[in-house]
């Protein structure tokens, strides 16, 4: 029986390639005869002659046994909003389609660094700026699991490139859910990392040539097993040579099995309600833990929900006006002090969040400070949550609404839950569970505590028995 190399997680492809059993250019070429026979529009750059190139070098590097990165001879693809040396990054923005960086963002550095081969770019949303993977460059791309539906944004090239075996991994990024949602919509893992953790310079936007990011967005994997993302974690926590760096990154692991995790689940909450085919799906991963003989705890959560949000909202705004021109900058200050102190609809808060003063963003960071101590403290007593990803499954391709229940809700709550997280920090994981009755991946999202990224990786791997136990 003749094996499908590429349909292989990561881990499994690595194996076969310290083992002898393929070659990096023969698992390479199957990867790129996937993308040359998929119609899903997930990878929308490639350079074929470096990648082969990349892929002949970590083949001699086998031959005569050289000491090898974590990821040596694997091919990748990385989401076209990180800079890639030689090959077009352009963010999904037509003013970027001439753009080929002469430097790696340094999250891809790192991956080069561990024998990673870059075999493409995968699509995103116009400046990684909407929920739904579309732009003019290269138009959407579609949902493998079902074209009609959305695949997310804005890490949805990524996410749909994953979940249709035309890489076994990718390097997404997040910020508002940007890598959390598309994971869940497509039925993936997918790791926002602890903030910091990996370095998001070359991510754009910022603009090219920018040494500093936001504030909030965070580089992370995706894949289809928990141990690929432990692999790809490895190497985008270890520095590259030209980084000229002393320091190392050695995360801890949990040391203990699911059933000895204080486990807690927060299933629902007014501000953000799921549907009936979410809730089962916890309710389904409850079972499952209980039978395994885990004691989960019910919360209404760390924090109040609505007041992450609105916090989460103002830092948002703030952040992103940093590549604002002079133009756009003095027109919105000028709208802004002709608000009326009683309106209060989205357009006003949107202004005034994103001209407030330093001292307003000073109050707010510290208020972040604050809702921090609030997560610190929930985990003194629990090691892990579980919360839903998203109100639903993956919604209709380019609607701009959002149904629960028939009931329509703001077409951002499909981020609510994803965003708990966005402003504090912590590690979250995406973890697929189940499917709803019509196919459609419902995932959940798992959060631990700063730092502790590996346990949630573990979690998910016990996790992922448990599931095909209880089946």
């Amino acid at each position: 029986m003749t094996t499908d190399y590429t349909a292989l997680p990561a881990h499994a492809q690595l194996s076969a390639l310290n083992r002898r059993l393929i070659s990096s250019r023969e698992l390479l070429d199957l990867h790129l005869d996937r993308i040359d026979a998929s119609t899903i529009n997930a990878v929308v750059t490639r350079d074929d002659d470096a990648a082969r190139h990349a892929a002949h070098t970590a083949d001699e590097r086998r031959a005569r046994r050289q000491k090898t990165g974590a990821l040596d001879g694997l091919p990748l693809t990385i989401k076209d909003s990180f800079e890639t040396a030689g090959l077009r990054t352009t963010s999904g923005a037509e003013e970027l389609q001439h753009h080929v960086p002469d430097r790696d963002a340094d999250a891809v550095a790192r991956l080069r660094h561990q024998g990673a081969v870059i075999m493409g770019k995968t699509n995103t949303p116009t400046y990684c700026q909407d929920l739904h993977t579309d732009n003019a460059l290269f138009g959407p791309t579609l949902n493998p699991r079902d074209a009609a539906r959305t695949v997310g944004g804005s890490s949805g090239g990524p996410a749909a490139a994953v979940a249709a075996h035309l890489t076994p991994a990718d390097l997404g990024s997040d910020l508002a859910g940007s890598l959390r949602l598309p994971a869940h919509y497509c039925g993936v893992y997918g790791l926002r990392p602890t903030r910091g953790l990996i370095p998001a310079r070359g991510h754009i936007p910022r603009p090219p040539g920018w040494l500093t990011s936001s504030d909030m967005v965070t580089p992370g994997p995706l894949a289809r097993h928990p141990r690929d993302l432990d692999l790809l974690l490895s190497a985008l926590t270890t520095p590259a040579p030209s980084e000229n760096t002393p320091w190392r990154v050695d995360l801890p692991t949990s040391g203990r099995s699911v059933e000895q995790l204080r486990m807690a689940i927060w299933a629902e909450d007014p501000n953000c309600p799921v549907d009936q085919e979410t809730a089962q799906a916890l309710s389904t991963l409850e079972e499952a833990l209980t039978a395994a003989g885990v004691l989960v705890r019910h919360t209404s959560g760390p924090v109040r929900f609505a007041a992450s949000t609105r916090l989460f909202e103002q830092l948002l705004h703030a952040t992103a006006t940093a590549t604002a021109d002079d133009g756009m900058a003095a027109a919105e200050l000028a709208a802004a002090r002709q608000l009326q102190d009683d309106d209060s609809s989205p357009r006003t808060a949107f202004l005034r969040h994103r001209t407030q003063t330093h001292r307003s963003w000073l109050r707010a960071n510290e208020e972040r400070a604050r809702l921090r101590s609030d997560w610190q403290r929930f985990f003194t007593e629990h090691d892990v949550l579980v919360t839903p990803v998203a109100p639903t499954a993956a919604i209709p391709a380019g609607s701009r609404t959002l149904v629960v229940d028939s009931e329509e809700r703001s077409f951002f709550d499909q981020t609510g839950w994803a965003n708990l997280t966005s402003h504090i920090g912590l590690p979250s994981l995406v973890v697929p569970v189940t499917t709803t009755t019509g196919g459609l991946p419902i995932g959940v999202q798992i959060i631990g505590r700063p730092y502790e990224d590996r346990v949630l990786l573990a979690v998910a791997d016990q996790l992922s028995s448990l599931l095909r136990t209880c089946a």
